[in-house]
């Protein structure tokens, strides 16, 4: 699978949620695949290049992670908040 089609999947998907709503990671990996499972390592990295752009955000328990490729268990993702401090 295309990294840039896996970011642009992400992107789209996290820009059509409202407000501060998150998305699975596994929602890009099935909207892609019938063979999901084996994009999700693919979807973690193009998020964590996301992440460290500053474009999206990988929470955890409802708190924020650094990384979605480091974390153990279940994560969301979602476009990155900008608050006026930013």
């Amino acid at each position: 699978m295309d990294r840039l089609e896996l970011r642009e999947r992400l992107l789209s998907l996290a820009s059509a949620r409202q407000g501060e709503a998150t998305l699975c990671p596994s929602e890009v990996a099935r909207s892609l695949s019938d063979d999901w499972r084996s994009l999700m390592p693919a979807v973690r990295e193009v998020a964590d290049q996301l992440i460290a752009e500053g474009a999206m955000e990988c929470t955890q328990l409802g708190r924020v992670i650094s990384s979605a490729v480091l974390a153990k268990g279940p994560i969301r993702l979602r476009l990155r908040r900008v608050s006026s401090a930013d």
